[in-house]
């Protein structure tokens, strides 16, 4: 009779983190001032609140915004916190910079919040593969979250992971 084959991972005790379970829904947008610049380059102040104010925020609903400017042109602050300040009715979050920071930001908050309390002395995986654009950043800041209350943090899937750390 064939011995019967057990799940040994099914049967631990180990507990996966996957980081798109956390993933914040909502569309990404970026918004180039530039195509506000006088030939992209200059930042008129007049001109550039007016296109402000005439803009149509309202397509920004619910959207995660990254303001950034395509050219070489310095851009005063105030510029990008005028529009943030027409953004803020609608975005659910606007930043200055890519889309890659501004993932980086929204995984940075999401991870400062979250309780980690069930990871107590349990084995952790930290899931490695992911079908969204989890930031490299976002598993540096949560293995360091994890490492204070975990007993061992693993990275990748639990057929084949790479330890990482092992409390002593």
């Amino acid at each position: 009779m064939p011995e019967e084959i057990i799940n040994r991972v099914a049967n631990s005790k180990l507990v996966t983190f996957d980081l798109e379970e956390i993933y914040p829904k909502g569309e990404r947008v970026s918004f180039d001032i530039s195509q506000w610049l006088l030939e992209g380059i200059v930042l008129r102040e007049n001109d550039f609140r007016e296109q402000a104010k005439k803009h149509d925020w309202s397509q920004y609903q619910g959207k995660f915004v990254a303001l950034y400017c395509n050219t070489e042109a310095i851009v005063p602050g105030w510029a990008y916190l005028l529009l943030s300040l027409h953004l803020a009715p609608y975005a659910k979050k606007v930043t200055v910079g890519s889309l890659e920071e501004l993932e980086s930001i929204l995984f940075t908050e999401l991870l400062q919040n979250i309780d980690v309390s069930e990871y107590i002395d349990k084995p952790v995986i930290i899931k490695g593969c992911a079908h969204k654009p989890i930031p490299q950043n976002a598993y540096v800041l949560l293995a360091q979250k994890l490492q204070p209350v975990a007993k061992s943090i693993m990275y990748g899937e639990a057929c084949s992971s790479v330890p990482l750390y092992k409390k002593r």
